[in-house]
């Protein structure tokens, strides 16, 4: 450690203390021969003795004088010799005391930074062990999922649902597994059948938002699955996908909360929507089923059942928030939209309903388009109200039709719509209805 230039200490060399004291004899003995040659110009002999005595006096004066102002030079130059060097202490002191600080200060953060690592490392392991565990468990847990034995593939269900309970991470894993095992195809017997219906349990189960054991966010992939008295009643649904489904006995959505997107264009025995609720876009397209019913449901998203086949379908009291497609579509005994809301649009172009067709105080607040569509039964549009614009053009009525008590905010259109002669009907207000022959009636906007 070096101290600045200002505070560093210089020994005097010895010769300049000789030097000055040759200095001090010189100037002595010069001043004494001075003297005394100033004296021997005394013309008097006892003057020139007086006076040499004086000279010598003097010059001795001169000397001790120059060696005393010598000293005194000495005493200061030690004054300030001891004053530098107090300084020098005291800025060797202060260095090294910021020096030790320093130390300390790059002791203490390599130990933290030791103290962290080891942390981290610690972290690292346990997260290691932490995972080979979940692996094993869920390895074992698969491979019990596999056996031929029914009691054992139950058993693996169940591990897997503990493993999933106690490990949120691997929840949306376990459930793709589940539904890939009802997707695949397995024995036809009470057995297998039993163990389907434990998975499906396990699934639905862990997707009621108001039970001890709810798992939110999870998906559900059942396509092509085989699904026997699927259950989801009640259940948070974030899409969930059966599409190509088999589903026989009873499915039930009733009171679901569906997101996102519910894809149901699957074969179905019987298919209960009753109070369902939620923004998400519903898809039965291409849908068989027996029985269906949307009663009393609120359907903030769109509806989309192009294609579908419903035998016995019901929509009584159902709000549609968005608008409702049916084109295409067959109901092959009766659909029923008693009291239904459509706040959205409404299309069933080429629809086909093989039997009773019932709209009694159905409400339409935008556009109605019944173009093409077949009505082989009974058709009642009893109090409904059009808000918007409804057609019918070219639609055939082969039973009773009746708008009795319905309302038009705009004047509906029946171009070229036909109607059997066989049958009594209730038209709306200026409908012209022509004869075409002994079968049918044409219907005209004029």
């Amino acid at each position: 450690m070096t101290s600045p230039p200002d505070e560093r200490l210089r020994v005097m060399p010895w010769w300049l203390v000789l030097v000055g004291l040759l200095l001090a004899v010189a100037l002595g003995w010069w001043v004494l021969d001075w003297l005394l040659g100033e004296a021997d110009r005394a013309t008097q002999p006892d003057t020139r003795a007086t006076l040499r005595v004086d000279a010598i006096r003097t010059g001795l004066t001169v000397v001790a004088g120059t060696g005393g102002g010598l000293a005194l030079l000495l005493a200061a130059r030690r004054q300030w010799i001891s004053e530098r060097a107090q300084r020098h202490q005291e800025a060797v002191a202060a260095q090294d005391q910021t020096h030790r600080e320093r130390v300390q200060a790059h002791t203490e953060a390599v130990a933290e930074a030791a103290q962290r690592q080891q942390e981290r490392q610690a972290a690292a392991a346990e997260h290691d062990a932490a995972e080979r565990r979940l692996t094993e468990l869920y390895t074992r847990a698969v491979e019990l999922l596999g056996s031929d034995n029914a009691a054992v593939r139950l058993g693996g269900l169940h591990a897997l649902e503990r493993l999933g309970q106690d490990n949120p991470g691997q929840r949306p894993t376990i459930v793709a597994v589940l539904c890939a095992y009802l997707r695949m195809p397995g024995a036809n017997d009470s057995r297998e059948t039993e163990v389907r219906r434990t998975a499906q349990r396990v699934l639905t189960r862990h997707l009621r938002a108001d039970g001890d054991h709810f798992w939110p966010g999870v998906s559900l992939d059942l396509t092509g699955a085989r699904l026997d008295g699927f259950d989801a009643a009640g259940c948070t649904l974030v899409d969930a996908d059966l599409t190509g489904a088999v589903c026989t006995g009873t499915t039930r959505f009733t009171g679901a909360d569906v997101r996102g997107r519910l894809s149901l264009g699957a074969t179905f025995d019987e298919l209960l929507l009753d109070g369902v609720t939620g923004d998400a876009e519903i898809v039965l397209d291409g849908a068989d089923s027996t029985g269906t019913s949307f009663d009393r449901a609120d359907l903030g998203g769109t509806l989309s059942c192009r294609g579908a086949t419903f035998a016995r379908v019901t929509f009584r009291g159902t709000t549609f928030h968005q608008p409702a497609t049916f084109d295409t579509a067959r109901f092959t005994d009766s659909a029923t939209f008693r009291d239904a809301v459509f706040l959205g649009g409404l299309s069933m172009e080429h629809v086909v309903f093989g039997g009773y067709a019932g709209f009694r105080q159905a409400r339409f607040a935008d556009l109605a388009l019944f173009r093409f569509a077949e009505f082989d039964g009974e058709a009642w549009f009893e109090q409904a109200r059009f808000e918007s614009k409804a057609s019918f053009g070219r639609a055939r009525f082969h039973g009773p039709v009746t708008f009795d008590g319905a309302t038009f905010a705009r004047r509906p259109g029946f171009d070229q719509a036909r109607a059997t002669t066989t049958a009594s009907h209730v038209w709306p207000d200026r409908t012209q209805v022509h004869p075409v022959d002994d079968d049918w009636l044409l219907l005209t906007d004029q």
